[in-house]
């Protein structure tokens, strides 16, 4: 699987939908009714046919360079609806270069849709910006909200907000009120780091339910297409201190789904502890995510530290009826990256929330070699054990959780740190720091330990106070001898009950 780059957004080019032409004269004021139950029905139609590949946008926006591209950009006091009290504001954004096939965006007003057609003098343009064609498939390449966040920056006063974003594929990405944008979720995943390749459903077309002047939530419905599958999905968002967007889709298999990501995340890990060593960096730890989080059908909470390994690497946690996953960004201070500018500190975590058993699977991690920060090497979702057959339909339900990591009442793994042992028998030093929790209070000698290994023996641990965390380290050791890796779990448990969540890590070398 080759390496992915966030600035390409995973060259949406890789999946591609039926064909669509937007002859934008007559866009302008024909309406339709629209229901998310009508949607349904047209994605369960568009599976029922052959897929088509979409047509291109024209050569010379294919043809443009990253800066040019980036220099036309919308202008805010033209977005849709912010020349009315409606209480969100809506930007387009251009196709072209890693997005040369248009989707089409509609507005939503009592039950009515009318298409959004295309305008270029929406945006503004700068020196260097070539002249192009205003002839042929062109259509916007995706869409940005804005709305009032009470204590988010404005940056003038015709801006409400951005918080969320959908552009490329089926992507899309959003923040809490005091984040930075980093990681990115999917409508859906397809074969993940399979050797033929994977497949990239496409959100292909948009509705824009119209709020109301003090509406909190936004409702945005969208029809997802590609050669395996077509899909509706229904997207409740509210903006906050947590982003939460309650999700609803019905998925149709065209083909059969062997392997299959539900509410899968794209996030980049390059290094922190770990594997600092590997990058002559001034920063000391550099990732939009730093651990999968996982409460399971039987509520246990798991941690899995991410790596970025040298050769590719595929985890599965096997689980029936999982209760949420996601990757969570838990150091949160400046001096944790010492990097002003990309602000990793404020990286939001993503949970998700299945809102109906999703029965037997795993979640899935993949953690693919990176060597810089621009690839997003991560990928996490849930997979189904028992595979869909063509013309399969799915139903979905779950929420999504942008920003703060959920309470586990658990204490936390604040950090792990690994080198080699430098006295005595040969081996290496694990040490996992836990952060100052009410379950950790008391002697060090109250908790029982518990770490073990399929592969190797470990040292039974040593656990202390940590004067400066307030919390306890946990330390313990082990040979590797000629393993390439190692797989460890540790858990402190306290009068028989869970104190501490469970860390998982596997060792490479």
């Amino acid at each position: 699987m080759s390496a992915l780059t966030r600035r390409s957004f995973l060259f949406s080019a890789l999946a591609s939908t039926s064909a669509l032409a937007f002859p934008q004269a007559a866009l302008a004021h024909a309406t339709s009714p629209f229901s998310y139950e009508g949607l349904v029905e047209r994605a369960r139609d568009l599976a029922s046919k052959a897929y088509k590949l979409r047509p291109t946008v024209p050569q010379d926006w294919l043809n443009l360079s990253y800066d040019e591209y980036r220099n036309r950009w919308f202008r805010v006091e033209d977005a849709l609806w912010a020349d009315t009290n409606r209480s969100y504001n809506v930007d387009f954004f251009l196709p072209g270069l890693y997005f040369p096939r248009a989707i089409q965006i509609n507005e939503v007003v009592d039950g009515l849709a009318t298409k959004v057609p295309f305008d270029l003098s929406l945006f503004k343009r700068g020196d260097i910006a070539p002249d192009l064609s205003t002839e042929g498939h062109l259509g916007y390449s995706g869409l940005r909200l804005r709305t009032e966040q009470p204590g988010a920056p404005v940056k003038q006063k015709l801006e409400k907000t951005e918080f969320c974003v959908f552009q490329g594929a089926s992507y899309f990405r959003a923040i809490a009120n005091w984040c930075a944008y980093g990681l990115s979720a999917r409508g859906l995943a397809l074969k993940t780091g399979d050797s033929d390749g994977e497949e990239f459903p496409e959100f292909i077309e948009f509705w824009l339910e119209a709020p109301e002047a003090d509406q909190k939530n936004m409702i945005i419905h969208a029809l997802m297409d590609s050669p395996s599958v077509s899909g509706a999905f229904r997207f409740d968002i509210t903006p906050g201190d947590n982003c939460t967007m309650e999700i609803q889709a019905r998925l149709f298999a065209r083909k059969e789904l062997t392997h299959v990501g539900l509410a899968p995340l794209t996030s980049m890990f390059l290094y922190d502890d770990t594997n600092r060593s590997r990058f002559d960096d001034f920063r000391p730890a550099v990732h939009d995510s730093e651990g999968l989080l996982i409460k399971n059908g039987n509520g246990e909470v798991l941690w899995r530290p991410l790596a970025n390994p040298v050769h590719l690497q595929i985890s599965s946690f096997v689980d029936d009826g999982p209760q949420g996953f996601g990757l969570m960004q838990r150091a949160r201070n400046l001096s944790d990256y010492a990097d002003l500018e990309a602000h990793y500190h404020m990286r939001p975590s993503l949970w998700v929330e299945p809102k109906e058993n999703w029965g037997k699977g795993a979640v899935t991690l993949v953690e693919i070699p990176a060597d810089k920060e621009i690839y997003d090497n991560i990928v996490a979702y849930w997979r189904p054990h028992t595979p869909y057959a063509p013309g399969s339909e799915i139903d979905l339900s779950y929420r999504l959780t942008w920003g703060h990591e959920p309470d586990m009442g658990l204490a936390l793994v604040k950090n792990t740190a690994s080198g080699a042992k430098i006295f005595g028998d040969p081996g290496r030093i694990f040490t996992i720091d836990y952060d100052a929790h009410p379950l950790l209070e008391g002697d060090p000698e109250d908790f029982d330990i518990f770490v073990s290994s399929p592969h190797v023996e470990t040292t039974e641990g040593v656990l202390q106070r940590n004067p400066e965390t307030g919390g306890l380290r946990l330390a313990f050791s082990f040979d590797p001898g000629t393993r390439d890796h190692v797989e460890l779990r540790a858990q402190l448990r306290k009068d028989g009950q869970p104190a501490s969540e469970v860390w998982l890590y596997r060792w490479t070398t």
